[in-house]
């Protein structure tokens, strides 16, 4: 019988994240509060309401042009 962890080990990457790490949501509908923080602006009135304009003029992708 083996005494292996069932967790799934994740090495330590320095510098890129790998593609395996990154993900978008996808399945979900972004907020403005998080198309703020993919911008990596401040959670401000003036910040919610520039994302809430961004995602109602460019939907999904507003926040897919701003992940690498």
């Amino acid at each position: 019988m083996s005494e292996e962890s069932e967790s799934v080990s994740v090495p330590e990457v320095r510098g890129v994240t790998p593609d395996r790490l990154l993900h978008t949501g996808g399945n979900d509908e972004p907020t403005a509060e998080d198309l703020v923080l993919a911008s990596g602006r401040d959670l401000t009135p003036e910040s919610l309401k520039w994302a809430e304009r961004r995602l109602s003029e460019e939907g999904r992708s507003a926040m897919d042009k701003r992940l690498p």
